[in-house]
């Protein structure tokens, strides 16, 4: 049975392989904590992932939208997903992205709180983000563009 504080560490370990490098499957995150002397299953690091919110985009895992900003203060890490930002009305901006990137960069977004966001959609690889007025739309614009050089 594995204990909290062992659950915990190896979850402190998942962290810190995937700040470190790119994984693109499961099985070469079993590889690499075994190598770090954490006995693990693949259905085991399945659970892992799914209970740190771990998110997969552009075919490797990336750390959440929180743990990226708590650890690097911004949205650089998220930035190399974004393609392109594109106005759509007086209220509504556009960001495009990788494939399987789009929910991970608006989930960031609607976590940073910012008061010109009225909320987010977004599909596999468009985010639609509306505000409630030009105004606001123009500051979100400022921000997004400083954030993801597109």
């Amino acid at each position: 049975m594995v204990t909290d504080a062992h659950q915990l560490e190896r979850r402190g370990a998942i962290m810190r392989i995937l700040r470190e490098g790119q994984v693109r499957r499961q099985q070469d995150l079993v590889r690499l904590l075994r190598k770090t002397g954490h006995e693990v299953t693949q259905s085991s690091i399945s659970r892992d992932l799914r209970d740190l919110g771990v998110l997969k985009a552009s075919g490797r895992y990336v750390l959440p939208p929180e743990e990226l900003t708590r650890t690097n203060g911004d949205f650089a890490t998220l930035a190399q997903f974004v393609r392109q930002l594109r106005l759509a009305g007086p209220t509504l901006t556009v960001l495009r992205t990788t494939i399987g990137a789009a929910q991970s960069v608006a989930v960031a977004i609607d976590r940073a709180e910012w008061p010109e966001v009225a909320g987010t959609l977004s599909g596999d690889d468009t985010i639609f983000i509306a505000t409630a007025n030009a105004g606001a739309r123009d500051q979100l614009v400022g921000r997004l563009r400083a954030l993801f050089p597109v």
